[in-house]
């Protein structure tokens, strides 16, 4: 069975219900595979605008070619090699027909964009990833879901970056002991505003998450009585978001300040 045949795509369930996948068990090689295909409208979204701009960049050059060649100023091997070289952006050779005939020295070019063979390629390769597991017992919405469970390692790794919420840098030691200390209270980081994002199951970004959880805070004004001594202090309550109150109640933070943190 071909995965893209019509039929074979079909929806997942759960909270992958607007994802539409298909699967086999193969042979990749000499290795036993289950293969997973699963569609992906902003991936289509995003090849279609590649494949655009690629169309127009190749056309420009194609029409530049035809004029050299109209004009006896290129050869053919000279025009094959540009013409390769045009199509070998975005899927263009699938259906952007170039046809080079003539001689060496008086080659001809005719080409043109086939419709029908660029909607067949929408429907039957753009749009897709192709997983490849051997957890043959997996159902198909877990294999996809441990795929895109992928996308947190790498946001821990962007995270660690220059600019991230826990950059890893700068260190400022020099030492193989302070750098392996370094590295892991930056692990250490990283693990807290993780638990930290769970804890809250919010939709913010990391990022702006951290953001809110730092303005809350409480004012210490330091009064004036005229009197001598140790001035007396008063703390005032910040005003919090619904977003601050709840992350007030789930890390507990009116046991500091009971009377002014009230969710």
């Amino acid at each position: 069975m071909r995965l893209w045949q019509r039929g074979a795509m079909k929806p997942l369930s759960g909270k992958l219900s607007d994802v539409r996948a298909a699967r086999m068990r193969t042979s990749v090689g000499e290795l036993d595979r289950t293969l997973v295909v699963v569609e992906s409208q902003e991936l289509l979204a995003g090849q279609k605008r590649g494949i655009a701009v690629a169309l127009r960049k190749a056309k420009v050059e194609l029409s530049t070619l035809q004029g050299l060649v109209e004009k006896g100023r290129i050869t053919r091997s000279r025009l094959e090699l540009r013409v390769k070289k045009a199509l070998a952006r975005e899927h263009l050779a699938s259906f952007l027909v170039a046809t080079i005939a003539g001689s060496e020295s008086a080659p001809t070019l005719r080409w043109h964009v086939d419709d029908a063979l660029r909607r067949t390629l929408e429907r039957t390769r753009l749009g897709r990833r192709v997983l490849c597991t051997d957890r043959h017992n997996w159902s198909t919405g877990r294999i996809v879901h441990a795929f895109r469970g992928q996308w947190n390692v790498e946001e821990l790794f962007r995270r660690a970056k220059k600019g991230g919420v826990v950059p890893w840098g700068p260190s400022h030691q020099w030492a193989d002991g302070s750098l392996r200390l370094h590295t892991f209270a930056t692990v250490l980081g990283l693990m807290l505003v993780s638990l930290a994002k769970i804890a809250l199951r919010t939709e913010f970004s990391a990022r702006r998450m951290m953001d809110a959880l730092a303005e809350i805070s409480v004012t210490l004004v330091r009064t004036k009585t005229g009197a001598t001594g140790r001035r007396p202090t008063a703390m005032l309550a910040p005003e919090l978001t619904t977003e601050q109150r709840r992350a007030v109640k789930v890390f507990e933070l009116q046991r500091w300040a009971p009377t002014l943190f009230h969710v």
